[in-house]
């Protein structure tokens, strides 16, 4: 426990290295698959990316936020275990509707939360909870910590590719306009979290290799505004042996890296993206 008593609570679709979440005791509350069968788990706790991956031939299931029920019983497990405050930190408004249900169940409780919007998602909404810890850690007081990570998050890209948008389109992520680009002649749209969280295009390519080409030097040119950077890395099942390059080229790029960090697409990120994404992000260190 740090020695504000600040609770550090997130949601399974912001990607948190499982060492540092067990080392500084962030409590990821896990958003659920479903499939038709009626069958439900929660992502990361029931059910694997690989287990996910082998039934998408089958299905693609659906997933849901967790429940007010499961936030509160969150938060209030954090205080029963000493917290005397807690921040939520939640994947993009715009993608879930898991902030607003945290505000929702942070406004019932006689118990101060504040609730942070990423506007992001995957491992960039990860390294925003990184930094939360990192704020509570060196003393930030905990009235600070909302708009200091509102803050980070402003400074904090994500860029993705996919070989098939069909995951994105079904799951409701992306729009027609989107999805038609990318059907046509082989077109790889570059896709990014824009100001309000949505997914939107970035820059579109032709074909695979020249969407991985796009993709780094849209994170190198976000990464040369600061003086120094942390930069995410992350893939699907079939795209992991592309990681060593992809850091390869972003190293070449750029030469303020503080920091490289490694992540596996979670399992309720692989319902919406199918097994073949690979995606790159940069926040300032």
């Amino acid at each position: 426990m740090n020695d504000q008593r600040i609770a550090v609570i997130t949601d399974s679709g912001a990607d948190v290295d499982a060492t540092f979440a067990r080392v500084h005791d962030v409590r990821v509350v896990p958003l659920r698959i479903i499939y038709s069968d009626g069958s439900t788990f929660q992502s990361g706790v029931d059910i694997s990316p690989d287990e996910v991956v082998r039934r998408l031939a089958e299905e693609i299931p659906t997933t849901s936020l967790p429940s007010p029920k499961q936030i509160q019983a969150t938060i209030e497990q954090a205080r029963d275990d000493g917290y005397q405050s807690a921040v939520v930190v939640t994947i993009a408004s715009a993608l879930s509707a898991t902030n607003q249900t945290a505000h929702m169940v942070a406004e019932s409780m006689d118990f101060p939360v504040t609730v942070v919007d990423t506007k992001s998602i995957g491992m960039m909404a990860g390294f925003v909870v990184e930094r939360a810890v990192e704020m509570i850690e060196a003393g930030v007081p905990y009235e600070e910590l909302g708009n200091r990570l509102a803050d980070v998050a402003e400074k904090t890209d994500v860029f993705f590719a996919v070989k098939s948008l069909e995951y994105l389109y079904k799951g409701g992520r992306i729009n027609k306009h989107i999805y038609r680009i990318g059907s046509m002649l082989n077109i790889k749209p570059v896709l990014t979290c824009d100001e309000g969280g949505y997914y939107v295009m970035a820059k579109k390519a032709r074909g695979w290799e020249k969407a991985l080409s796009t993709m780094v030097e849209l994170c190198a040119e976000k990464a040369g505004r600061y003086e120094r950077c942390h930069i995410g890395l992350c893939a699907s099942i079939n795209t992991k042996d592309l990681l060593d390059d992809l850091e390869a080229r972003i190293r070449e790029k750029v030469p303020n890296v503080a920091s490289v960090q490694r992540y596996e697409l979670s399992a309720d990120l692989l319902v919406h993206t199918g097994p073949d994404l690979v995606g790159m992000g940069a926040q300032e260190a």
